[in-house]
C-alpha cells in the first residue's frame, strides 16, 4: 500500500502539479529518501485523497503531479472511544492504538482512578492521532477531544445505539451482546486501576451494557484496540 501524508491544500484532478513542502515532504526526502517516480498518496484527513507521482525533489520540498483523486465515504458505524486516562507515556499510546483499530472519536475521560492529565496534551494527542493515521493508512484522522466528565460520559451513553463497558465482573460476553445493526457504537474503557462499583452501575444504569472480553486482564492503554477489533467483528463490519 502507497506511503500517506496529509496536507492542508489538498491539490486535487488529475494533471494539477503541487509543491509538497511541509514536515511530512522533508521526512519523505530525508527519512524515506523518496526520489522521482516514486508514488504515494496525499489526503485532508477528512477523506479526501489525491495519488501523485515525484517529479523533481529538492532539498526541504518537492514537485508532485497529481494521477487521479478520490473521496473515502466514512464507514456507516461511528465508533466511539472514550479512554480513562492513563498514566504517562501510555496517554499517547492509548490514542494510536485506537486510532490504528478504526476508531471516529476518541474521548479521554478523567475516572475516579485515573492518574494521568492531558489539560495541556491535547493538540500532542491530535497530533499523535495525526501520524498513527498515516501509519495505519487511513484518510480519516479520529478527534481527540479533552478530558470529559461522568455527566459527558453518561450524555454519550444516551447518543449511542449501543454502549460497552468492558469489566472483568461482567456475566455476558461481548460476543453474547452485539449483534449487527448498530450505526453509533460507544466503548468505555476503565483506567489502569480499574472502574469503580460506582461507575459501573451509573453508566449501566444510563443504558450502557457491562461485557467481558475476554479472560486477560488488557492494560488500559490496550484494551482500547482489542474492544473495537471485537465489535468490528461481531458487528460484521470486517
Amino acid at each position: 500500500m502507497l506511503t500517506l501524508f496529509f496536507v492542508d491544500d489538498l491539490p486535487t484532478g488529475a494533471g494539477v502539479r503541487y509543491e509538497f513542502n511541509n514536515d511530512d515532504a522533508h521526512h519523505a526526502i530525508k527519512v524515506l529518501r523518496l526520489s522521482p517516480g516514486e508514488r504515494f498518496n496525499l489526503g485532508d484527513g477528512k477523506g479526501a485523497w489525491s495519488r501523485v507521482v515525484i517529479e523533481n525533489v529538492n532539498k526541504k520540498s518537492m514537485t508532485v503531479k497529481v494521477l487521479e483523486s478520490g473521496f473515502q465515504e466514512a464507514l456507516s458505524t461511528q465508533f466511539t472511544v472514550v479512554q480513562a486516562i492513563p498514566k504517562g507515556d501510555r496517554i499517547k499510546e492509548s490514542i494510536e492504538l485506537s486510532t490504528e483499530g478504526g476508531v471516529d472519536r476518541i474521548i479521554m475521560w478523567k475516572s475516579e482512578r485515573s492518574i494521568g492529565r492531558i489539560e495541556d496534551k491535547l493538540e500532542k494527542l491530535q497530533h499523535t492521532a495525526r501520524e498513527a493515521s498515516k501509519q495505519s493508512r487511513r484518510f480519516r484522522i479520529p478527534e481527540v477531544e479533552s478530558a470529559a466528565t461522568r455527566d459527558h460520559v453518561i450524555d454519550e451513553i444516551a447518543k449511542a445505539d449501543l454502549a460497552l463497558i468492558f469489566h472483568e465482573s461482567a456475566t455476558m460476553r461481548l460476543s453474547q451482546v452485539v449483534t449487527p445493526g448498530p450505526k453509533k457504537v460507544l466503548a468505555i474503557i476503565g483506567p489502569e486501576g480499574g472502574l469503580t462499583d460506582d461507575e459501573v452501575e451509573t453508566f449501566a444504569a444510563a443504558g450502557a451494557k457491562v461485557v467481558l472480553m475476554g479472560r486477560p486482564i488488557l492494560r488500559s492503554a490496550h484494551a482500547g484496540l482489542a474492544a473495537l477489533a471485537a465489535i468490528n467483528t461481531a458487528l460484521s463490519v470486517w
